[in-house]
């Protein structure tokens, strides 16, 4: 039976590239994003994809969402937790609306989207879940990002909290940790760095390739492989881990 694997926040970015690697692996996919024409406009390139409208901050709509799919599908078997959002400013500048939003987003939405996905798994007694984190959940070394960071740091938490608990239950957890990815997230964050440092998004992107490693910007495709490396059977006895893929730029 074709497994069902559920992304969220994937109308672009990581999450796009998630939909398409797993689709191009034998996977029915589901779309989700609170950008319904964008969702749609991934599922409708894919194979047997289909797509969702879901806020994953509303925790009634995660649940909606599940029990949809799984009465109308079938039943998932993955379910990566992709959604996110960044916004630049000096901690001394951010203000509790952009704070909360980045919590919302970031955290509280990862936590009940993931809650609702492990309570349709636990039936089964199997599922894998995949948290998308960032290797600024592992260093407060991030200029300008003290939310994201705060956001971040609670997913490699949470990550390891879910697979304590779930993994008598059967349901295996992980988180992956990107670096600098190329989508078009990084360039509105390449704009706010430049301007927060007085120069220009060039100047931003050359430093991040030098403070990478393996020389170059990491693309979603890079995430991507490794989402499917976490989902499948070669990852069978991996759980609570938050796996670096960012070309070195930040090891641990």
């Amino acid at each position: 039976m074709t497994s069902i694997v559920v992304v969220t926040g994937a109308a672009s970015g990581i999450g796009e590239a998630v939909c398409i690697e797993l689709a191009g692996r034998g996977h029915t996919v589901v779309v989700t994003d609170v950008n319904e024409e964008g969702a749609k406009a991934v599922a409708s390139r894919l194979p047997h994809a289909q797509a969702r409208k879901l806020d994953v901050t509303q925790a009634t709509a995660c649940r909606e969402v599940v029990q949809a799919i799984e009465h109308d599908i079938g039943p998932i078997s993955g379910w990566v937790s992709n959604a996110g959002v960044s916004r630049m400013a000096r901690f001394l500048d951010i203000e509790e609306a952009q704070y909360d939003l980045t919590l919302d987003v970031n955290l509280r939405g990862l936590f009940f989207s993931g809650q609702a996905a492990a309570r349709a798994m636990v039936t089964r007694q199997s599922g894998c879940i995949v948290n998308i984190a960032s290797m600024a959940g592992k260093q407060g070394r991030a200029p300008f990002l003290a939310d994201y960071v705060a956001s971040k740091f609670g997913v490699v938490g949470l990550t390891q909290a879910m697979a304590f608990e779930l993994a008598p239950l059967g349901i295996r957890v992980n988180a992956v940790c990107p670096g600098f990815v190329a989508t078009s997230m990084q360039v509105r964050e390449l704009e706010w760095e430049a301007s927060l440092r007085g120069t220009d998004p060039a100047s931003v992107k050359r430093q991040w390739i030098a403070d990478t490693p393996m020389g170059r910007l990491e693309q979603p495709q890079d995430v991507a492989r490794v989402v499917a490396f976490l989902l499948s059977q070669d990852a069978g006895f991996v759980t609570g881990e938050s796996i670096a893929v960012n070309g070195g730029a930040f090891m641990d």
